[in-house]
């Protein structure tokens, strides 16, 4: 059977047969007879040389033929409609798929969406949020925005902005804290990344003491448990600012040290579509200061 030939009407019979195991109630959702979609079912069968369906007294059976082809036609036509339905007023509804970085989403990101959404009302964003470990290609990104040197084999890497890491902590904590040798006694967290402290004492001047102590996969998680009084994070500050102004965190102390900077990447061997360009300028723009948050 020749792609150019193949008989739509008979397969959509045939897969709302296969639903509803049943000619008649197939008619009904089609809005055809009884007859017309048993004649549509009898056709396909003819034409692929198999029977599709064992004809019981009351209603239907697949057969093993009918059983392999049933889960492709079905995807088929449902990718058809999701599709139809990313029309609207006569335009297409694009998606762009973005993996973030948690701390990234939460205390830049998440805030301006708003804004995106009333400037590119056409275009659809999915948001997979992670702890900076990604597989664009096998996780079928268009974007993700991480953190590191921009240094990712097989990607195009644009710089958003630095985002210097601080010791952060309840206020309680930090009123115990009058210089950076005080940390000693706290108990430290620590990222996966686990040079952060010593850059930041080394940054300090002072020695490195021994860390300890559960090691975190995610800031966002870190953060909470800081706030929460359960020790001292290195964390950017600039990503929690609405943490910092409702005073759940403070910044003790102004030594910073910059280990990296917020990226966009995507693969060099994907070429971007006009609503990747489109995500990507509004990006930039925020993140060079000219967009502003949602309110």
């Amino acid at each position: 059977m020749k792609s150019s030939h193949l008989p739509l009407n008979a397969l959509r019979a045939f897969e709302a047969s296969a639903r509803q195991l049943s000619f008649t109630r197939a008619g009904l959702e089609l809005r055809v007879t009884q007859a017309a979609v048993s004649h549509q079912v009898k056709g396909l069968e003819e034409t692929l040389g198999v029977q599709l369906f064992r004809r019981l007294p009351r209603g239907l059976a697949l057969t093993d033929e009918g059983q392999a082809l049933l889960p492709t036609i079905a995807a088929s036509f449902e990718r058809i409609r999701a599709t139809l339905d990313r029309f609207e007023d006569g335009r297409f509804r694009e998606v762009i798929t973005v993996g973030v970085v948690g701390t990234f989403a939460t205390g830049w990101l998440l805030s301006r969406l708003k804004a995106f959404e009333r400037s590119h009302p056409y275009i659809d964003l999915r948001l997979l949020t992670n702890n900076n470990r990604v597989d664009i290609a096998g996780e079928g990104l268009d974007f993700a925005i991480r953190f590191g040197d921009g240094l990712w084999h097989g990607t195009e890497a644009t710089r958003l902005f630095a985002a210097p890491l601080t010791p952060m902590c309840a206020a309680k904590i930090a009123s115990r804290l009058r210089r950076p040798t005080d940390l000693k006694r706290e108990t430290l967290l620590r990222s996966y990344r686990q040079d952060e402290w010593h850059r930041w004492f080394t940054e300090a001047g002072i020695a490195v003491p021994a860390i300890k102590g559960v090691i975190f996969d995610s800031s966002v998680t870190m953060a909470e448990v800081a706030a929460r009084g359960g020790g001292v994070a290195l964390l950017p500050a600039c990503m929690f600012s609405h943490e910092m102004q409702a005073g759940r965190l403070v910044q003790p102390f102004k030594v910073e040290i910059v280990l990296g900077a917020y990226w966009l990447t995507s693969l060099r061997s994907k070429h971007p579509s006009a609503a990747m360009q489109a995500f990507k300028t509004w990006l930039l723009d925020s993140a060079a200061g000219k967009g502003r948050p949602s309110t």
